[in-house]
């Protein structure tokens, strides 16, 4: 895209994600989407269809599989296509805007695969460490370096 369709269109140049006016805060929260990430890692390698990713992503409602799947399809980063055909049949696929995502999502998932017993043995130790200083509600913990 051009500098003067940008200026057409009223896109910045920059963006800068610390701003909390800047759009590309709605793009991080849809990229760290639980649901939009386990989609677009199953679409990837293929075209699917409404129920076949229902059932391969665990524990999604069909309301968030929708919902997701609407708004994937609204940033561009899946097309959704219907065939005529009796009863209407409806795939999704990953748009190539998508695909630029599929290998920083997949580090994401695969780091959170990776070290999974690690985060679960700190949120442990966190809460016994919360649960011992509630029990003794005066004390408090001063650290001096």
């Amino acid at each position: 895209m051009s500098d003067q369709e940008k200026n057409e269109l009223n896109i910045s140049t920059s963006w800068n994600a610390y701003n909390e006016q800047c759009p590309t805060r709605l793009m991080l929260n849809r990229i760290a989407d639980k649901w939009a990430v386990l989609l677009l890692g199953l679409l990837e390698r293929e075209t699917k269809r409404f129920s076949t990713l229902q059932r391969e992503t665990g524990g999604i409602s069909q309301k968030m599989l929708t919902q997701t799947l609407r708004s994937l399809e609204r940033d561009g980063l899946i097309q959704r296509t219907v065939y005529a055909s009796v009863p209407p049949k409806v795939e999704y696929s990953i748009t190539p805007l998508g695909f630029t995502l599929v290998a920083p999502l997949a580090a994401i998932r695969v780091w959170s695969e990776t070290h999974i017993e690690e985060v679960l043995a700190a949120q442990s130790a966190y809460d016994k460490a919360q649960d011992s200083e509630q029990q003794r509600p005066n004390v408090r913990k001063i650290v001096f370096n």
